[in-house]
């Protein structure tokens, strides 16, 4: 739209330029320069006679143009073929070696070619459209150290060698010039241009013959829509069938700027969708692959159509991470702490997986509850969960045939049947890798801020490898343990400040659990055995964690018989920051996910 209005604006004022033409003769003369017309005038002509980019000087009789910061006489104008001769008059001086410069490769463009030297330059804020003819010949004036035998190579009067002091002989050469046409000893000392039409190479030219060339000097065009279309208000009689003409053209190339810019947004869109197509279909070609593949070992296949029945119109939505890679987990485990993958839907984008039904939803939802939800779950009611969660990542890392790290163990990864019996679940983020191996490599951090082990963003910790959801794990026991919010109220008056691990550390080793006089033995019991373990399982060290094992060995036994470790490094909610930090250098995936700063720092 916006391009549109620009093709009317100057058409517009194309049309105001060629309709408001004021008619005046502003011929002028000057020496043997008659009839001095637009675009060209005379310094003191009237402003609308001509444009000052081609505003010529009378001087003694004498016409003259400045152009780039020069002065030079002009021999003749040809209006019928838009044509201007000038001179340098430094030619004319006593300096018989002097050549003169008529924007030269130095003063000219890098991107002109070398037949047809476009001069398109700004003065004044004005552009000025003057160009050499096709005819001009380039004249190198080289200095050589030794005498060159070639019959390109003109040799130059007396006069020139001796004002080159450090060369013995000088030559011109006319035509192009590589570095490879020089000879040896020689190298080009100034360079120019002639009005020349005829065959050099067979002529036997002298170098009198092409001194009289340069003092004829060279003939610069300059172009109709250089001045039809300049900032001059005003364009003489005979200029109007050439406004019209150039008023066509220009609309022609409006429309046709129009179109290509049309032609060009098309065809880049329908490429752009071609791609994402492409994209789409190789995807969707690779998933179709591996569930044939392992159609014997995959659960139950729906439509979309059936889902979208089954679920009022997928209403509620958990996670969504990884198909393939959560297909491929869960659907060949079959354990009763990992939840059971029933079906899955896979028609081109749309992509579903079908849980058993889990009644009570997450355990996020218990630990997060102010309400009668938080009192389901009594200290044995949560050993019980604990002991289930343990259950079933020790079968992850040992009861398949290929271990199986999930990565992202957490609250809201903990679903809970209608018995309160705990199931992990979301295996988007999961990992197989062989049971003989013990170190796993990643391309990017995995999990969810809080629950990440330390060696996934601190390599000289130690490797990656199933201790990693060891320390997930125990931080979910640390929230588990830390669930009821008063525990911390009693001893602190801003939790934030608190890191929940170093606090209980420093209770356990006072004696002091912090649980209130009206708790049961053996609840505390429970308590203090979930925190030990806790504490083990974050050792900053992945070697100083236990297995998943060892994990179910020491919730099963009694908290007298536990010894307590080393009290966790990261011991201070300053800390996490640094890994946040150092996330963002690793440039970890979308798989992050940055719960709030209070279930970072204190339990829920």
């Amino acid at each position: 739209m916006e391009f549109s209005l620009s093709v009317v604006k100057i058409v517009y004022l194309l049309l105001a330029g060629c309709t408001l033409v004021p008619r005046y003769s502003c011929a002028s003369d000057c020496g043997n320069i008659p009839n001095i017309s637009y675009p060209f005038c005379l310094q003191n002509d009237l402003e609308f006679c001509g444009d000052s980019p081609f505003q010529l000087f009378c001087e003694k009789n004498q016409t003259t143009i400045e152009l780039f910061s020069k002065k030079y006489f002009v021999e003749s104008i040809i209006y019928d073929d838009y044509s201007i001769r000038i001179v340098d008059p430094d030619i004319f001086g006593d300096n018989c070696s002097y050549v003169p410069h008529y924007f030269s490769s130095v003063d000219v463009p890098p991107y002109f070619s070398s037949d047809s030297y476009l001069v398109n330059r700004t003065i004044d804020g004005t552009n000025v459209q003057l160009y050499y003819q096709d005819f001009h010949t380039s004249v190198f004036f080289l200095n050589c150290s030794v005498l060159v035998n070639d019959s390109l190579y003109i040799a130059t009067v007396s006069c020139r060698n001796a004002s080159n002091k450090d060369a013995s002989y000088s030559y011109v050469l006319l035509g192009s010039l590589s570095v490879g046409d020089l000879h040896k000893g020689c190298y080009v000392a100034d360079d120019t241009y002639i009005d020349f039409t005829g065959d050099y190479e067979s002529q036997n030219l002298s170098y009198s013959t092409i001194r009289g060339l340069l003092e004829d000097g060279i003939t610069l065009n300059w172009s109709p829509e250089g001045f039809i279309l300049s900032t001059s208000s005003y364009s003489p009689p005979f200029h109007s069938s050439r406004c019209f003409r150039n008023l066509l053209s220009a609309i022609a190339r409006g429309y046709f700027l129009l179109g290509r810019t049309i032609l060009g947004v098309l065809c880049f869109s329908a490429f752009l969708i071609y791609k994402l197509r492409s994209r789409h279909l190789a995807m969707d070609h690779k998933i179709e692959e591996f569930l044939s593949e392992y159609k014997n070992h995959m659960p139950k296949r729906y439509s979309y159509w059936e889902l979208f029945r089954m679920t009022n119109r997928f209403k509620e939505k958990l996670g969504q991470e990884d198909f393939v890679n959560e297909v491929a987990t869960i659907g060949r485990i079959h354990h009763m702490h990992v939840v059971q993958l029933t079906g899955f839907c896979a028609e081109g984008s749309k992509r579903a997986l079908i849980y058993e039904f889990m009644p009570n939803g997450s355990l996020d939802k218990f630990l997060s509850s102010q309400i009668g939800d938080n009192d389901r779950l009594g200290w044995k009611k949560l050993h019980e969960i604990a002991l289930g969660i343990a259950r079933g990542i020790e079968y992850l890392h040992r009861g398949c045939s290929m271990k199986i790290l999930h990565f992202d163990i957490k609250p809201h990864n903990i679903l809970l049947d209608e018995n309160l019996v705990p199931k992990v679940s979301d295996f988007g983020l999961a990992k197989f890798y062989p049971i003989e191996e013990s170190i796993v490599s990643l391309t990017a951090v995995r999990g969810t801020i809080g629950y990440i082990a330390p060696e996934l963003f601190y390599r000289r910790v130690g490797n990656i490898s199933y201790k990693s959801d060891v320390y997930s794990y125990g931080m979910l026991l640390m929230e588990m343990a830390g669930r009821r919010k008063n525990i911390l109220d009693q001893h602190a008056n801003s939790t934030s400040q608190i890191y929940f691990p170093s606090w209980i550390y420093d209770q356990l080793t006072l004696g002091d659990l912090g649980l209130g006089e009206d708790v049961a033995e053996d609840e505390k019991d429970t308590f203090k055995r979930l925190v030990i373990v806790a504490l083990w399982c974050i050792q900053m060290k992945p070697v100083d964690r236990p297995s998943m094992s060892r994990v179910v060995e020491m919730l099963e036994g009694s908290a007298e018989h536990l010894e307590m470790p080393r009290k966790p490094f990261l011991a201070s909610p300053d800390r996490w920051g640094h890994v946040d930090d150092q996330a963002s250098e690793l440039g970890a995936s979308n798989s992050f996910e940055r719960p709030s700063s209070e279930s970072i720092l204190s339990p829920r």
